[in-house]
């Protein structure tokens, strides 16, 4: 059987920058909505501190940290790979935990083949 296909991963820079935040905060999660203030920036909490709608997907973690995109959000991005980065400056909403180190989380995306997408960890929907 072959080994299932992740849709998530991070960048080096983005790994030291969670390090940094679980030090400070402790447990977390991510949460990329569909647009308004936050535009699509994956945002960082505290854990418990954004609770998904229903039916919003949680694609993977990152250093055991949920990320939940979108319902409508993830119809759309369905077939592609997120690779969570960060890069300096702020972003749109100024609510995501990164914020006060004049840093913003972002997503890379890439599309996955045919045969990857057969292939991929099934996601956990919320209720």
């Amino acid at each position: 059987m072959k080994e299932k296909i992740s849709r998530l991963s991070a960048t080096e820079k983005a790994l030291e920058v969670i390090r940094e935040l679980e030090n400070k905060y402790g447990a977390l999660m991510f949460y990329q909505a569909g647009g308004c203030c936050e535009g699509t920036q994956p945002q960082c909490f505290e854990k418990g501190g954004f609770f998904p709608r229903m039916n919003d997907a949680m694609i993977g973690t990152i250093n055991g940290h949920e990320f939940w995109i979108d319902r409508d959000l993830f119809e759309y991005w369905k077939y592609s790979h997120f690779t969570l980065d960060v890069s300096e400056g702020f972003g749109p909403g100024g609510f995501s935990l990164e914020t006060p180190l004049g840093k913003t989380f972002k997503v890379q995306y890439k599309l996955f083949t045919p045969e990857e997408y057969e292939n991929l960890t099934p996601v956990l929907r919320s209720e």
